[in-house]
């Protein structure tokens, strides 16, 4: 459950981003509608990096002590 809340939140950051590309695009940058969405990018990756912490924490989620 705790790796599907992970996947979603970096869906919905990728999907942020996106929209703020296509923002600019469309609005030239004249709306507020790109910075609206960076606003919402970093939310989502703050609560991102919260919930890997406190995962990490709990110990719901575990490093990989080797990396071979």
């Amino acid at each position: 459950m705790l790796k599907a809340v992970i996947v979603v939140l970096m869906l919905a950051v990728v999907v942020s981003l996106f929209s703020g590309l296509f923002f600019l695009i469309k609005d030239g940058g004249k709306t507020n509608r790109v910075v609206n969405s960076l606003a919402v990018r970093v939310t989502l990756s703050i609560l991102l990096l919260a919930v890997i912490l406190i995962a990490l924490w709990q110990g719901s989620l575990t490093l990989n002590p080797t990396p071979f």
